[in-house]
C-alpha cells in the first residue's frame, strides 16, 4: 500500500522536481555507489526507465534522461517506447520479457529512476517588522490615522509552512550480467515545475555518472 502511494506521488514530486510560494526549489545528489568489480564502462545503448505508473511523470523523466545521455554520444531509448502504458494492464510487463526485449534491441545497460520516499518538513517564515520613515508626518493628525497607518506596517507576523521533500534513487544495471553497477540517491525540495525539475534531475544524474567514470566525461557536440 505504501509503495502504491509513493508511486502515485510522482506527479507532485515532479511538480516536485521545483517550490511552494516563497520557497526556492533545489535538487541535489546525496551520494553514489559504484561496483568495485568493474572498471570504467563504455555503455553505448542504454534504456532509461522511470518506475512509476504516472504516465506524465514517466514521459518527462525518461525524455530528459534520454536527452542528457544523447548529449554524450550514447544511444538512449525510453522504456515507454519499448513498453507503452496499457489502460487494461494492472501490473507492469513481465520482467523476463522486458529483459529479453532489451537484449534483442542490442542495449547494454538499463538506467532506472524511482521515487523511494517522501517527507514533510515544517519551517518558520519570519514576519516583517521594522521602521519605515516618511517625508511628511500626515498620519499624526489623529490617533485613528496614526493607528491605521502604523499597525499594519509594524506588525506582520511570521507563519509556519510545510515543504515536501522527495527522495529518488537511480540505478544502472548491466544487461549481460543483470548486475547493479552504479547507484545514486538524490532529493528534491518543494517542486513547482515538472518541466524544470525533471530536467535538473536528469542533468545532475548523468553528470554524476560521468564523474564516477561510468559514462564518458566529455559531452559530444
Amino acid at each position: 500500500m505504501k509503495h502504491n502511494l509513493i508511486r502515485n506521488a510522482w506527479l507532485p514530486l515532479l511538480l516536485l522536481l521545483a517550490g511552494i510560494a516563497a520557497c526556492s526549489s533545489s535538487t541535489q545528489i546525496m551520494g553514489s555507489w559504484k561496483s568495485p568489480e568493474i572498471e570504467a564502462q563504455n555503455y553505448q545503448r542504454v534504456v532509461v526507465a522511470a518506475l512509476t505508473d504516472n504516465v506524465l511523470a514517466r514521459q518527462e523523466v525518461e525524455n530528459d534522461l534520454q536527452a542528457q545521455l544523447q548529449m554524450r554520444g550514447i544511444q538512449a531509448t525510453r522504456s515507454i517506447d519499448l513498453f507503452p502504458p496499457s489502460a487494461t494492464a494492472k501490473t507492469g510487463p513481465d520482467v523476463n520479457l522486458l529483459i529479453e526485449r532489451i537484449k534483442e534491441n542490442g542495449h547494454d545497460a538499463i538506467l532506472t529512476a524511482a521515487l523511494v520516499d517522501e517527507q514533510t518538513e515544517t519551517r518558520y517564515v519570519p514576519g516583517n517588522m521594522g521602521y519605515r520613515p516618511m517625508s511628511r508626518f500626515v498620519w499624526y493628525g489623529s490617533f485613528r490615522g496614526y493607528y491605521n497607518f502604523w499597525y499594519p506596517t509594524l506588525y506582520d507576523p511570521g507563519y509556519y509552512t510545510e515543504d515536501k521533500v522527495y527522495y529518488l534513487e537511480t540505478n544502472l544495471y548491466d544487461v549481460n550480467t543483470d548486475r547493479l553497477v552504479w547507484s545514486a540517491q538524490s532529493k528534491s525540495h518543494s517542486p513547482r515545475s515538472l518541466r524544470k525539475a525533471a530536467s535538473q534531475f536528469a542533468e545532475l544524474t548523468v553528470q554524476k555518472m560521468a564523474e564516477d567514470n561510468v559514462l564518458p566525461a566529455v559531452v559530444r557536440q
